[in-house]
């Protein structure tokens, strides 16, 4: 009986056979198993695009039975259009009380009495600026005041819109500041009336108390402290110390964020002021776009004084 022993050539190649006859079998299988998988994967991937179009369709349609009935909607035109139809930029909205703000301004027509003209004062000082998400507010420190048409309100906090939520004469400006004071009304079972300022902003010149406070915004939601003596809101009014009147429309309104409270008496400069596009640019990409849509005046009446 003879001895047989595999050269080393021959034993390398007598394993690879080996691993061969394994690996092929284990490959065929996972590719095999990756095709059924892609297979029951697509149907579902479909079946998810298919939902979220038709879940999308459905929030059109929606939309279009609400503003139908409004009155309000048009069709959406725009290249970059997402939708079919949409509310029409400058329809009011007409379902949601008598007395909603923000409005539309038409300047012609209005009552005018410029000759009996209401003081407005504000005294006080700032002392905080917070990112709440959906808008960047100015807070005044406690014993703050307003001092309008003879009644004095606390003077709480200023914030912004961006773009402008009142229009005048169907015009929007790229930013809107709100001046919010109360007055603690026990007439009406412990409510709140409320004066509201709007100040409306085109894009010029930098705006020297916007610059006090504006760098100083948290870049995410929070708060920040600031020194009262470097924050002065009579800096923005300082163009009319010389004795210029402040010229306001003023109308009865709502709150323009929930609740939608209708106890405000609004006050709109008709002096349109200046920020750089700068400025402007630094709220906007704070906050978002955050204007509430115009509101229907119904038999409300805006004076001009």
């Amino acid at each position: 009986m003879s001895n047989f022993s595999l050269s080393p050539i021959e034993n390398l190649q007598q394993n690879s056979v080996m691993k061969n006859s394994i690996l092929i079998p284990i490959i065929g299988f996972l590719i095999i198993s990756s095709c059924n998988t892609n297979q029951e994967a697509e149907p579902k991937q479909v079946d998810s695009l298919q939902n979220q179009s038709e879940t999308k369709e459905h929030a059109d349609q929606q939309m279009v039975q609400n503003l139908t009935k409004a009155g309000d909607i048009v069709k959406a035109e725009a290249p970059d259009a997402e939708v079919k139809f949409e509310q029409g930029y400058a329809l009011p909205r007409t379902n949601d009380g008598v007395a909603q703000s923000p409005i539309n301004i038409v300047t012609t027509g209005l009552e005018s009495n410029t000759k009996q003209h209401n003081d407005l004062k504000f005294t006080g000082s700032i002392n905080a600026i917070e990112n709440l998400g959906h808008t960047i507010q100015v807070d005044f420190t406690g014993g703050s005041a307003t001092l309008i048409d003879g009644k004095s309100y606390e003077l709480k906090q200023l914030h912004f819109h961006t773009p402008s939520e009142h229009l005048i004469d169907g015009i929007t400006f790229p930013l809107e500041m709100h001046i919010v004071s109360k007055l603690n009304d026990s007439i009406k079972n412990g409510g709140s009336t409320f004066t509201v300022m709007g100040i409306l902003f085109k894009m010029g010149h930098e705006n020297k108390f916007l610059k006090e406070f504006l760098n100083s915004a948290p870049k995410e939601e929070g708060k920040d402290t600031l020194d009262p003596s470097k924050v002065k809101l009579n800096d923005l009014f300082a163009e009319f110390s010389g004795g210029e009147k402040l010229i306001e429309y003023k109308y009865q309104g709502s709150l323009t964020t929930p609740p939608y409270t209708e106890s405000v008496n609004w006050v709109i400069a008709r002096r349109i002021f200046e920020a750089s596009e700068e400025q402007i640019a630094t709220i906007e990409k704070l906050e978002g776009n955050n204007a509430r849509h115009i509101r229907a005046l119904n038999n409300r009446k805006v004076k001009l004084e």
